[in-house]
């Protein structure tokens, strides 16, 4: 079956995202533009995947809980999870290793906890658009030992990807599924990186306003809308590219 997909979503807990970016603002406009599956992936942090999926309940959308890691490496990746526990267990895992860098709202914006009602429960005080000290080695292993699945994020960009920082996508942590940015093709891709072809390429809004959210840009072939089916298809071999 088809679905149409946007896996990599920032919420108002994002220092980047737009206080817009509210539970109930991004279910409403997921649903809006005929979504079926979502993930929101806040910079280091699950801190409102929660919020997002009571709010989706009775909606008809799957809300995969996810994150947007950036390693010691300064390169960003996709991180889904089959549940929200295993995404808070991985947040948890990933607290030692976080960089103590007090966020400066004036500069950087509010990074806001809220609820399913879209009220601000709280707000961060760690400034989440670090570095962490958990290098990309030790978070995939993690990830997977949780039942998750790591996708190496905007492969095409020239900063914060894993080609720009690491010079290509290191074939030993075993990735099936590459993102492109939203702002490429996967024919400029595999034109600029023709080793690319042997990797499955999706691409994602990276939204951090609700008028980015995708409407069809992602279709997946999928046997069910799940989060489970989605990690075990995307986290094998790719057979068409």
């Amino acid at each position: 079956m088809q679905f149409r997909c946007d896996f990599h979503i920032h919420s108002a807990l994002s220092p980047c995202g737009d206080m817009d970016m509210t539970p109930n603002n991004i279910v409403n406009m997921a649903v809006l533009n005929g979504l079926n599956m979502i993930a929101v992936t806040d910079h280091n942090s699950a801190g409102n995947v929660r919020a997002v999926m009571a709010c989706a309940k009775g909606q008809g959308l799957c809300v995969v809980p996810g994150m947007e890691l950036e390693t010691a490496e300064e390169a960003h990746f996709v991180c889904l999870f089959p549940t929200i526990e295993a995404a808070e267990a991985f947040e948890a895992y990933l607290l030692p290793f976080a960089m103590p860098i007090k966020n400066r709202p004036e500069i950087f914006g509010q990074q806001a906890y809220m609820n399913e009602r879209d009220e601000i429960t709280g707000y961060e005080d760690r400034l989440l658009t670090t570095a962490s000290g958990c290098s990309i080695y030790e978070a995939v292993p993690k990830v997977r030992a949780l039942g998750g699945l790591v996708i190496p994020a905007h492969v095409d960009k020239d900063a914060y990807s894993v080609i720009s920082n690491l010079g290509a996508v290191p074939e030993e942590l075993g990735f099936r599924t590459l993102e492109i940015s939203k702002n490429t093709t996967k024919e400029a891709v595999l034109a600029r990186w023709p080793e690319l072809s042997a990797y499955r390429l999706i691409t994602d809004s990276d939204a951090h306003y609700l008028w980015d959210i995708y409407e069809n840009e992602n279709t997946l072939e999928l046997d069910e809308c799940s989060a489970a089916c989605l990690i075990k298809t995307l986290g094998s071999d790719c057979t068409i590219k």
